[in-house]
């Protein structure tokens, strides 16, 4: 019996070469590392490393394969929190449209 292959799954396909290179990250990115290693700190504790794995596996295809690699990572820390009982998504969308309004009036 075969079975699909998952979306992340992609050991063994023929890709293409891998840019080996280092590429500095944009302030963006760097923000969504360090909350993820705030939330997973033993000081915090908010959930696992393997929790963020398990919620972006659990994208739907097309928001796996659109979604820019911090963007899946952002949006499992979004939904895990809610899944905590962190935060409550209204918490969270009522953040993102203060910052967004604050970003529009500058």
């Amino acid at each position: 019996m075969t079975r699909e292959r998952a979306m992340h799954d992609i050991g063994g396909l023929n890709l293409g070469p891998i840019d080996r290179e280092e590429h500095p990250r944009t302030l963006y990115e760097l923000r969504v590392d360090a909350m993820l290693m705030l939330l997973t700190s033993p000081a915090c504790g908010a959930f696992k490393t393997d929790a963020l794995r398990r919620a972006i596996e659990e994208f739907s295809r097309p928001d796996y394969e659109d979604l820019p690699y911090y963007d899946r990572w952002l949006q499992a820390i979004s939904r895990l929190l809610v899944e905590q009982n962190v935060l409550g998504q209204g918490e969270i969308d009522a953040r993102v449209a203060a910052l967004s309004e604050a970003a529009h009036a500058h």
